[in-house]
């Protein structure tokens, strides 16, 4: 990437790691992912500054609870409680809707070193 030609700004290119909430809300019996989902969180602004003198961004997206394949194993009286989780849209987010996100930080030059949630105001209990 950093051998990409850079654009007027410098710009060689874009990192984009995904987290998770239990980066923040970590629950019960998930102490192992909520750090290893920290330790992408952490990374992100240390990794943005190293890489800045090559043109290159790095941001993260931590999503909530999204529509998976995961998540499709499960009965929809499991999936649709879950979704019933989210505060606004109370749903199960959806892959076009991540995949929205990255399209407008590759298209936002000025964020960097960033993490983002994509969640509908979701905060994980215990």
């Amino acid at each position: 990437m950093s051998k990409n030609p850079p654009d007027p700004d410098g710009h060689r290119g874009l990192v984009v790691n995904t987290a998770s909430v239990a980066a923040f809300e970590g629950q019960v019996g998930q102490a192992a992912y909520s750090a290893s989902k920290g330790g992408i969180v952490a990374m992100t602004l240390p990794i943005a500054r190293d890489l800045a003198p090559l043109g290159i961004r790095v941001v993260t997206i931590a999503p909530g609870l999204f529509s998976t394949p995961l998540l499709a194993g499960l009965p929809e009286r499991v999936r649709s409680f879950l979704g019933g989780q989210v505060p606004f849209p109370s749903r199960l987010g959806q892959p076009a809707e991540f995949a929205h996100l990255v399209q407008a930080l590759a298209e936002n030059p000025m964020v960097n070193g960033e993490v983002v949630r994509l969640d509908g105001a979701l905060r994980m209990q215990p």
